[in-house]
């Protein structure tokens, strides 16, 4: 089987390395904690009570990849809402899957960002 290995120069973001219990690694940087992952950089999350950051960034993001943890949940309305009125698509899913496709749409130069919890 043949790899290719994925490529983010020219992309818009920064790429996740890795993630843990606990922590995420974004372009060699370990942040202990929930994360946001947006063009202008990486830095901690303060959670869903925290929308300011995202809203801040949907000039530069289509979309953003909400990291729900280990497992599906549903993110609260309060959370949402706002994001979506104001026009930003939000994708929840468990943060590995959300960590891969933030990696995959970055690769492919898409205007996307990521507030993940951690697993």
């Amino acid at each position: 089987m043949q790899f290719s290995e994925v490529s983010f120069s020219g992309a818009q973001g920064l790429p996740i390395d890795s993630y843990g219990p606990g922590f995420f690694r974004v372009r060699g940087k370990v942040i202990e904690g929930a994360v946001l992952v947006i063009p202008s950089g990486a830095k901690l999350w303060m959670g869903y009570g925290d929308t300011q950051p995202l809203l801040d960034a949907r000039t530069q993001i289509d979309v953003a990849f909400i990291g729900t943890g280990r497992g599906a949940e549903r993110v609260p309305a309060s959370f949402r809402d706002p994001l979506v009125n104001a026009g930003l698509a939000i994708e929840p899913m468990p943060t590995p899957s959300a960590c891969r496709t933030y990696n995959v749409l970055l690769g492919e130069g898409r205007r996307v960002g990521a507030a993940l919890l951690p697993v």
